[in-house]
């Protein structure tokens, strides 16, 4: 479901990885449905990827797959088409969550595992959506929701399995970072901000980014899965960085540390805030990084530091995704 930038990518991870998938994993992953706004191609046998790519490249749309393809209703796609996984790939909405949510919804409901890049449906309402997988006993994964292609929730998950984290925080937004280490180099916010636009990190209405809201979304998804809270947006206290003066971060660089939108969980609070980092800390990286560091109960302090955003690199979690979804159904 959605055939942007990330639905594309992952359509040319498919057609460039095919070999060692099927060498390294024994799998040879089909997609038998893809819908974007305008149009869906369907077909049992498999769709060729080349063919969506050049499909949505000339005309715009994966309608034009087949001639008279274009009408569709994705509920029905998703309800109908016999696959094992859906993947929601549609643009993030943190106001209602649609129409992720009810692609979802219905997924689960159909018996299909879900994979979701899509922050919408996790920060408004992670809680339920997992008792809705268990309770139809399917899979959601949704490792491209945090960090791009860098692991880090399976990082948390996995790699600190045994011991207890107690809290992290981190850098969660690539634009806010972008922006700030521009404004450290002696920018203004207005003028870091255009540079962010020039560059393609920030978009023309930035305010997902500057305003916390798309770091918010993401913390709510960690504490949910790495620290088994039950929270959503309206629990996190969110401050932007529309509102920093070079002024701010002129006098915290003269005490040895950088200003950074940080992501904040604890046992006492979730909040989202422009902060003070020492420069010599790791979690203090520049340009469009993320970064997180747990503290966990005995191996202490931990970072993972890597690109938090793009297309293939999210496409990426998309296929990491579904190769633990394909070992858990056959182990």
């Amino acid at each position: 479901m959605g055939f942007g930038v990330v639905g594309q990518s992952f359509a040319k991870l498919l057609l460039s990885r095919s070999a060692d998938l099927y060498s390294q994993y024994g799998i040879k992953p089909r997609i038998v449905a893809c819908v974007d706004n305008n149009g869906s191609a369907i077909s049992p046998a498999g769709l060729d990827p080349k063919r969506l790519l050049e499909s949505k490249k000339t005309k715009g749309t994966v309608g034009a797959y087949e001639k008279g393809n274009t009408k569709f209703d994705p509920l029905q796609v998703i309800e109908k088409v016999d696959a094992e996984v859906m993947l929601e790939c549609t643009p993030t909405d943190l106001n209602d969550a649609e129409p992720a949510t009810s692609h979802i919804t219905v997924a689960m409901r159909s018996s299909k595992h879900v994979i979701c890049v899509n922050k919408g449906p996790l920060a408004l309402a992670f809680p339920s959506l997992i008792e809705l997988a268990d309770y139809n006993g399917v899979m959601l994964r949704f490792s491209g929701t945090v960090g791009g292609g860098t692991p880090i929730l399976e990082f948390a998950k996995r790699c600190l399995k045994g011991d207890r984290i107690i809290s992290f925080h981190g850098i969660l937004n690539g634009t806010t970072n972008y922006i700030l280490s521009k404004m450290e180099e002696g920018r203004t916010y207005e003028t870091a901000m255009n540079d962010a636009k020039e560059k393609g990190y920030a978009e023309a209405n930035p305010s997902l980014d500057v305003d916390g809201f798309d770091a918010a979304a993401k913390l709510v998804i960690m504490a949910n899965w790495v620290m088994g809270m039950k929270v959503t947006m309206k629990d996190i206290k969110r401050t932007g960085i529309t509102n920093l003066r070079l002024s701010d971060v002129k006098n915290a660089a003269a005490c040895g540390n950088a200003v950074k939108l940080l992501a904040v969980c604890d046992s006492r609070r979730l909040h989202v805030a422009p902060t003070e980092v020492a420069k010599t800390d790791p979690i203090c990286v520049d340009g469009t990084l993320n970064a997180v560091t747990f503290m966990s109960e005995h191996s202490g302090q931990q970072t993972i530091i890597g690109r938090g955003a793009g297309g293939m690199e999210t496409a990426s979690a998309i296929l990491r995704d579904l190769i633990e979804i394909r070992e858990a159904t056959f182990s």
